[in-house]
C-alpha cells in the first residue's frame, strides 16, 4: 500500500473488521434460527422457508438503509461521521443477539440494518474519495480495499462460525461484536489520515439566484448507465447470495462434509468463497490487464456481463451435485468447492469493477447517494436470493439451481448485446487509460 494515500490502509483494516462482524453473524444466522429449541446448542426452531425468508429481508434490509445512510453523509453528517455512526450502531447490534431472547434478537437485527446502511455506502466512497478525478490507481485502491473485506469475510465464518456452533450461538455472536469494536478502534486512532476526505460536499449555486446547479446532459445520461448497472447487480447478487442461505442449508444436509475422518462444520464452508478471493485477486486482475494490452473489450459494463455469466456457471456444479445427491443421498464436496470457485471468479470480474464504476461515474455532490443506491440494489439482490432459495422446499434444488445458471447465462448475453450503446452513454468516464492498466 506504499504507493497509496495513508487513509487507505485505514479504511481497508475498518472495513475488514466490519466484514468480519457481518460474515461471521450470516454465516450462523440460518444455522440458529433452523435449529432445534431442544437441542444441545438451542435455536429459534423455525422451519427453513421462514429462516430463508427472514434471511432475505434482513439481507435486503441492510443494503436498502444504504440510501438514506447515503443521504445522511450527503445532507447532514458527511461519509468520515456516518461510517463512525454505522460501526457503533453494528456494535450494539451484535452485542444484542449475544442475548437471550426474541426481543434482544430483533433488536439487535434491527440496529445492525440501520449500522451497515450508515457505513457501508460511505465507507466505500470515502475509499473513492482519497484519489484524484482521473487517479490511474484508484481501480487498484479498490481492488486492495476488497481483499480486506475478503480478509474479514474468511476468517470469520471459520472463528463465528466455530464458536457458534461448539459453544453456543450466543458467543458466536459476542465475537461478531467484538470484532466491529475493534474495527472502530481502528477508525477513530487513524483519523489524523482521512483529513481531507468524507467531509459534507458544498453545492454551488447559480450565481445571483437561489438554484443549485443542475446537472449536465453527461451526468444524466451517466446516471441513466448506473441505474440500468444496478439491475445488473440485483441479478447478480440474487444468485450469488445463496451462499448464505440455500447453499448453506444444503452443505448441511446432503454434501459430504466428512475429509480425514472429520465432519467439518457447515459454517465454515462460508470462508471459502473469501479465500478464495484473496487467493485469486490478483490473478483475476493480471487477467484482465493483459486483456486490455491486447487490445481486447475490458470496460466495466463488459466485465460485469461475463463475470455475471461466470458466476451463474457455479450453479452448474450445483446442478451435479443435486443429481448425485438424488441417487446416491449425498453429493461429494468437491462439486460445493468448484461452484464458489466459479461464483468468485465471476465476483472478482464485476463485483469491485461496480464500486469503481460508481465513484467514477457519480456526479460528487451525489455520491452517497448513488453508492447508497447500488448497496440497495445489493440488498435487493439478497432478498431476491431468499425468495429463490425458498422455492427450493417445493420445487427442488435440482431445479432451482439448474433455473439460476440458465437465467444467469442469458442475462448475461443480452448483456453483451447492449454494450456498446451503454458504453456511449458514459461519455467515457470509464475507459481505462494505458497508465491505469499498468
Amino acid at each position: 500500500m506504499k504507493d497509496h494515500p495513508k487513509g487507505l490502509p485505514i479504511l481497508f483494516f475498518t472495513e475488514m473488521w466490519e466484514r468480519f462482524s457481518y460474515y461471521g453473524m450470516r454465516a450462523i444466522l440460518v444455522l440458529y434460527v433452523t435449529e432445534q429449541t431442544i437441542s444441545a446448542n438451542p435455536g429459534l426452531g423455525w422451519s427453513k422457508a421462514d429462516a430463508l425468508s427472514l434471511y432475505g429481508w434482513y439481507t435486503m434490509f441492510v443494503y436498502v438503509m444504504s440510501i438514506p445512510g447515503g443521504i445522511l453523509a450527503d445532507k447532514w453528517l458527511g461519509q468520515k461521521k456516518t461510517v463512525l455512526l454505522g460501526g457503533i450502531l453494528i456494535a450494539a447490534g451484535e452485542l444484542l443477539l449475544a442475548m437471550q431472547g426474541l426481543t434482544f434478537f430483533y433488536s439487535g437485527l434491527t440496529l445492525l440494518v440501520l449500522g451497515v446502511g450508515a457505513l457501508k455506502p460511505n465507507i466505500s466512497t470515502m475509499v473513492g474519495g482519497l484519489y484524484k478525478q482521473g487517479d490511474p490507481m484508484r481501480d487498484k485502491g479498490f481492488t486492495i480495499f476488497y481483499i480486506g473485506i475478503n480478509i474479514g469475510a474468511a476468517t470469520s465464518p471459520l472463528l463465528v462460525g466455530y464458536v457458534g456452533e461448539v459453544y453456543g450461538w450466543h458467543y458466536g455472536f459476542l465475537l461478531a461484536g467484538i470484532g466491529m469494536i475493534l474495527g472502530l478502534f481502528v477508525y477513530m486512532w487513524g483519523q489524523k489520515f482521512l483529513k481531507d476526505v468524507g467531509n459534507v460536499v458544498t453545492v454551488k449555486k447559480v450565481e445571483g439566484t437561489n438554484k443549485h446547479v443542475p446537472l449536465t446532459r453527461e451526468e444524466k445520461d451517466r446516471i441513466i448507465v448506473m441505474l440500468i448497472s444496478f439491475l445488473i447487480v440485483i441479478v447478480f447478487w440474487g444468485a450469488y447470495e445463496q451462499a448464505g442461505g440455500l447453499m448453506n442449508l444444503y452443505t448441511k444436509e446432503k454434501i459430504n462434509r466428512v475429509v480425514l475422518g472429520w465432519e467439518i462444520p457447515t459454517s465454515m464452508f462460508q470462508s471459502v468463497p473469501a479465500f478464495f478471493v484473496i487467493l485469486l485477486g490478483v490473478p483475476v486482475a493480471n487477467y484482465w490487464v493483459k486483456r486490455y494490452k491486447m487490445g481486447k473489450e475490458t470496460s466495466s459494463l463488459f466485465k460485469m456481463a461475463v463475470g455475471t455469466m461466470v458466476m451463474g456457471t457455479g450453479f452448474f456444479m450445483m446442478t451435479a451435485a443435486a443429481w448425485q445427491a438424488e441417487e446416491t443421498g449425498q453429493a461429494m464436496l468437491i462439486w460445493l468447492i468448484l461452484s464458489y470457485l466459479l461464483q468468485v471468479i465471476g465476483e472478482l470480474s464485476a463485483s469491485p469493477v461496480a464500486l469503481s464504476f460508481i465513484t467514477k461515474l457519480a456526479p460528487a455532490r451525489y455520491a452517497s447517494i448513488m453508492m447508497g443506491i447500488y448497496f440497495a440494489a445489493t440488498g435487493l439482490g439478497n432478498k431476491l436470493a431468499g425468495m429463490v432459495g425458498a422455492l427450493a422446499e417445493n420445487a427442488g434444488e435440482f431445479e432451482v439451481f439448474t433455473g439460476i445458471f440458465l437465467f444467469t447465462t442469458l442475462f448475461g448475453v443480452l448483456l453483451l448485446l447492449m454494450l456498446k450503446p451503454l458504453k456511449r452513454l458514459t461519455h467515457g468516464a470509464e475507459e481505462l487509460t494505458p497508465e491505469s492498466a499498468a
